[in-house]
């Protein structure tokens, strides 16, 4: 995959899956355009979440096709697609190390990049006060920062990736009203040009 926005975007053609004996998803045609934000909605247990383990290849089909610009997820290396991909999750984890390591995840992202990206979807002023700022120690979980903060991060740790592909599961239904407007303008800049999947 080269890097930069999706050219075309993603498609699920003809797509069934079953977990076991269970069929989930009975033959899904949907296209996501690139640069374009689809929001799935539907009741538990509809294949929201799958949909996008599939795109993610969490799981491979059991019939049709996932494309990322017209290239099926199957015959690009796991690891590139991965690194494409953003996942946001409404239960955000947290690792034990500091708060700029989890922002990095491993990867050797400049200082600079991280803050910018924290600046951006408002973390930058609670990290500040955090004893020792980006620096300070993150508890296994994130057992001292509120639901808020910890999204915050989780948004941070997204944009400073820069994915092609952005996937919200459900990322903000447990938020504190607190912290419930920096989120939502978090998302505008975190969701802008970018190709993104809402549960």
């Amino acid at each position: 995959l080269p890097r930069g926005p999706l050219r075309t975007g993603i498609e699920l053609r003809g797509v069934r899956f079953a977990y076991g004996e269970q069929l989930i998803l009975h033959g899904i045609d949907l296209q996501i355009p690139a640069g374009k934000v689809v929001a799935l909605v539907g009741p538990t247990g509809a294949g929201k979440t799958t949909i996008c383990d599939l795109v993610a290849r969490f799981y491979d089909v059991n019939l049709g096709r996932v494309t990322l610009d017209g290239v099926d997820v199957r015959e690009l290396d796991l690891a590139q697609l991965r690194s494409s991909l953003a996942l946001v999750l409404q239960d955000v984890h947290l690792f034990s190390g500091s708060v700029a390591s989890n922002i990095r995840l491993g990867s050797d992202i400049p200082d600079e990049r991280v803050r910018a990206a924290a600046r951006a979807v408002h973390a930058h002023r609670f990290i500040e006060e955090l004893p020792g700022g980006y620096d300070a120690e993150v508890r296994e979980r994130g057992a001292t920062l509120s639901v808020g903060q910890k999204q915050l991060l989780s948004f941070a740790r997204a944009l400073a990736h820069d994915p092609r592909v952005l996937i919200l599961d459900e990322a903000t239904s447990s938020v504190d009203t607190e912290t419930e407007t920096l989120i939502q303008d978090a998302l505008k800049v975190l969701l802008k040009d970018r190709t993104a999947i809402v549960i």
